[in-house]
Formats: C-alpha cells, sequence, structure tokens
C-alpha cells in the first residue's frame, strides 16, 4: 500500500504562484507514475501532469493542454515527494487537486482509471 498526502493549497489572486506537495509513505518506488488531477464540483476529475518512469532515474512529463508553460511538475525520490509548482493562475484553475500514483503500466498516464493510489486532496482557489 502507498499512502498520499497533499499539501500546499490555498487561496491565491489571478497570476500568482501556488506550490503544491505530496508526500508519499508505504511501499514506494521510485519507478512508479506518478501525477496531478483536479476537480471541480460537478466535473469528472481531469489530468493536470504526470511524471512516468522510463528506466533507472529517467522520467518522461506530460501536461494538460491547458497548464503547458505554466505549472511544472517534478519529484524528488531520495523524499519520496511531487511537486506542482503553478504560476500565472487563473480562476479556472480553482478546484480540488489530488496526488496520483500507480504501480503498473497499463492504461494511459493522463486517465484516472489507471491510478490505484489517490490521496485525500487540497482545495486550490483562484480569486479574480
Amino acid at each position: 500500500q502507498v499512502q498520499l498526502v497533499e499539501y500546499g493549497g490555498g487561496l491565491v489572486q489571478a497570476g500568482g504562484s501556488l506550490r503544491l506537495s505530496c508526500a508519499a509513505s508505504g511501499r514506494t518506488s521510485s519507478a512508479y507514475d506518478m501525477a496531478w488531477f483536479r476537480q471541480v464540483p460537478g466535473k469528472e476529475r481531469e489530468f493536470v501532469a504526470a511524471s512516468s518512469w522510463i528506466n533507472w532515474n529517467a522520467y518522461s512529463i506530460n501536461y494538460a493542454d491547458s497548464v503547458k508553460g505554466r505549472f511544472t511538475i517534478s519529484r524528488d525520490n531520495a523524499k519520496n515527494t511531487l511537486d506542482l509548482q503553478m504560476n500565472s493562475l487563473k480562476p479556472e484553475d480553482t478546484a480540488v487537486y489530488y496526488c496520483a500514483a500507480r504501480n503498473n503500466r497499463g492504461g494511459l498516464v493522463m486517465s484516472v482509471s489507471s491510478y490505484n493510489y489517490w490521496g485525500q486532496g487540497t482545495q486550490v482557489t483562484v480569486a479574480s
């Protein structure tokens, strides 16, 4: 089992920045794929960014088009953390942000159903 806990959400003005962190514990592995998703009430959970294991210490990075150039995902395997630096925030970025991890290679990295471990989520609110 893997436990994921998100930190760093809050209220920020449009154009501002926030940094989210996800702390992983339990049976963690640097070979796990990890990702950020977000969800607003009444809508489906959507992909934000992913760090996918390739080999050794190499990862591929993917972003949703809506956050490319503004968000940066990074991981520190020594600390078992996954971060999401969010810059130039917009009101439409308001959502609950979830950290996710998977220990398998089936399914797309941007698909909710591909991940078997989830955090409890952290609220990000961007005021206009």
